[in-house]
């Protein structure tokens, strides 16, 4: 079973976190997630164990203190692909900001040479 752990204290660590669980029975992985720009803790992570002590563990822990923090615990969603989302950021939005060529009223300049009779 794979749970999803949320509002972790920065602080709280991978071991930290199989801690916690592993006493409710054998953790095969526990995880922290972190920002890869800034190397901390994004205050969520997974625990993967067994399906009866993984549910014992949610029962127990759901809405617990743990590290100064009331943590939410639950059964983990697959990650939704969702084609339709643009992906947040500025990524999906092509248009928009800056004056955009000559769509201002302006006209462009001429090129004056001096072989050109006026």
């Amino acid at each position: 079973m794979n749970i999803f752990v949320s509002n972790l204290s920065y602080g709280v660590s991978d071991a930290d976190l199989r801690e916690l669980f592993e006493e409710y029975g054998a953790v095969s992985s526990a995880k922290v997630i972190m920002d890869r720009e800034t190397g901390r803790s994004r205050g969520f992570g997974f625990v993967e164990m067994g399906d009866a002590e993984g549910q014992k563990a949610i029962d127990e822990l759901d809405r617990a203190e743990y590290d100064g923090k009331v943590i939410s615990v639950s059964v983990a969603r697959p990650k939704e692909n969702n084609n339709n989302r643009s992906g947040g950021g500025f990524r999906g939005n092509r248009g928009g900001g800056g004056h955009g060529g000559n769509s201002g009223g302006f006209k462009p300049r001429r090129n004056y040479d001096n072989n050109n009779s006026y």
